[in-house]
């Protein structure tokens, strides 16, 4: 469960964890030209928003970018809380729904405790748990004709005793959200079950990257459950991946805790400034997130086609069934030859026998459809 397995080994970063191979990486193994280089493993938008053309046209930042960004981000803070339906003080900035994660772990997490992930699911959980000293206790979710949904009743018992539960909805890399109801139930049963154990419940993290191309989110549940942070991110739906900009959401005295570990100035003034407009206007998500839903459909249609059966996405990515390891190892091979990066697991991951596929810009995903096609004439040839 390595962040993204398409890469390149380096003597200096720890075995366990591999980060992405980047765009000259791959040029220079497969002797491309960098622009033919495109990444459809890493789950971000490539539209480039027109909020950032404002930057070039004369936009004012709160401070000069000579200056840190004001302490408590009061402007951005301000658009999360209003775009999220939920008070100032029930929102933290950070860069990065990972730096969020990363925070979370940190204030919920001791050293030697017990964090829960159903898995498959995004590989950050088991990292961040890890570096903070943490041990992972994974919870097979159900199979793909339940849509890859969490075992609530394993995980229930898997959360009994520990200190931290992530979850992911709409999930990270199966493409689906939870079950109506599930992550309620859920978080009720927890605080049942620890009230009865005369314990505090785990700190339930429930990351929400993708919530914006559902329209639904577990946000009004943190009024009746104060160990409940969600995660909100500019990265996908707002195809701001660059400037780094995640948001946790938790009651006021939760939020406390957390905070503590976000260092200072750690969202850049040029990144306030685009995300706070970005989220007060809302248009060019709601756009993006029309044109991924379209492209999804033909994007999954056209593969199919070639032979990889889509699995059931609401995100902008779909994971495609290969068959087996070496089939989508090999296809996978095939596709970076020609440039096209998909995202693929390590050979015991439970989704070996997959790829997850991006969605982008329609010329970029009928690059992707006309290779997938000649790789199956080259494979049935």
């Amino acid at each position: 469960m390595s962040p993204s397995p398409v890469t390149f080994s380096s003597p200096d970063k720890p075995a366990s964890y591999s980060w992405e191979a980047t765009d000259e990486g791959v040029a220079e193994r497969y002797g491309l030209p960098i622009e033919q280089v495109v990444r459809f493993d890493l789950n971000t938008s490539p539209t480039p928003p027109r909020l950032v053309a404002g930057i070039l046209a004369g936009w004012r930042f709160e401070t000069g970018l000579s200056e840190y960004p004001p302490g408590d981000y009061r402007r951005l803070v301000e658009a999360a809380a209003t775009r999220y339906g939920v008070g100032s003080d029930e929102v933290v900035p950070g860069a990065g729904a990972d730096e969020i994660l990363d925070m979370c772990v940190k204030a919920f997490l001791p050293a030697g405790a017990t964090a829960v992930v159903p898995v498959p699911s995004y590989a950050m959980y088991r990292v961040v748990t890890e570096q903070r000293g943490g041990v992972v206790r994974p919870v097979p979710r159900l199979g793909p004709g339940r849509g890859f949904a969490i075992d609530e009743p394993a995980v229930r018992a898997a959360a009994a005793d520990a200190a931290l539960l992530w979850l992911c909805s709409p999930n990270n890399p199966t493409g689906l959200p939870e079950p109506a109801g599930v992550i309620e139930r859920l978080l009720a049963d927890l605080e049942a079950d620890a009230a009865a154990a005369g314990r505090d419940p785990a700190a339930v993290v429930v990351d929400e990257a993708y919530a914006e191309f559902t329209g639904e989110s577990v946000i009004p549940l943190r009024s009746r459950f104060a160990n409940l942070v969600v995660v909100r991110t500019a990265s996908k739906a707002y195809a701001l991946a660059g400037l780094r900009v995640g948001f946790a959401v938790a009651q006021p005295a939760t939020l406390a805790r957390v905070a503590l570990y976000r260092p200072p100035g750690s969202v850049s003034t040029i990144s306030e400034t685009v995300v706070t407009r970005a989220l007060q206007d809302g248009e060019e998500m709601r756009e993006n997130v029309v044109r991924v839903d379209r492209e999804r459909g033909r994007l999954a249609a056209g593969l199919e086609a070639a032979g990889w059966p889509p699995y059931p996405s609401v995100t902008n990515f779909v994971l495609f069934d290969l068959g087996t390891p070496a089939r989508a190892a090999a296809i996978a091979e095939r596709l970076m030859r020609r440039g096209l990066v998909p995202r693929t697991f390590g050979p015991d991951h439970p989704l070996a026998h997959c790829l997850r596929i991006t969605v982008r810009a329609d010329h970029e995903n009928d690059r992707l459809i006309d290779a997938a096609r000649a790789i199956a004439e080259e494979v049935s040839a």
